[in-house]
């Protein structure tokens, strides 16, 4: 019989700044005890930078706009997505050393394994990060903590 494979989770934050906060809190206490310190931390930055870019370059024109934020572990990595109602496509691009923004994508593309952009089936996008769960590729395939439930 096929094992019941660990459900994601799921949260809903308003498009306002104060919710990139929330939403790093709610990833670090999704995870589970014993998660890497290192991947924790860099699940908490990917998470805070997406989410600051679904806040400010999302649906802007919704006063009660929406963000999803996903979490689930799955082929050896930590999945994020962050959804919004946006048309919006962001890209891979340099901010100059005098910017003040810019670099969310940057910080992700360096610390992710794999990220990309997929619209969502009637409106908006996600943009989905995986980090390497390096307790995987341990010696003797040992690994720490587990998943909430599972």
């Amino acid at each position: 019989m096929p094992e019941i494979p660990r459900l994601p989770a799921l949260w809903r934050f308003p498009a306002r700044p104060e919710s990139v906060h929330r939403a790093r809190h709610a990833v670090a206490e999704a995870l589970p005890r014993g998660v890497e310190p290192q991947l924790a931390a860099d699940l908490g930055l990917v998470t805070s930078e997406l989410v600051t870019n679904a806040v400010r370059h999302g649906d802007r024109c919704e006063e009660d706009a929406v963000i999803e934020l996903v979490l689930w572990p799955a082929d050896g990595h930590y999945w994020v997505a962050v959804s919004d109602g946006g048309a919006e496509k962001p890209e891979l691009a340099e901010a100059g050393p005098e910017s003040e923004g810019g670099r969310g994508l940057v910080l992700i593309d360096a610390l992710a394994e794999v990220w990309g952009v997929v619209p969502r089936p009637v409106r908006g996008k996600s943009v989905v990060a995986g980090l390497s769960d390096v307790s995987r590729s341990r010696p003797g395939g040992v690994r720490t903590g587990g998943w909430p439930g599972g």
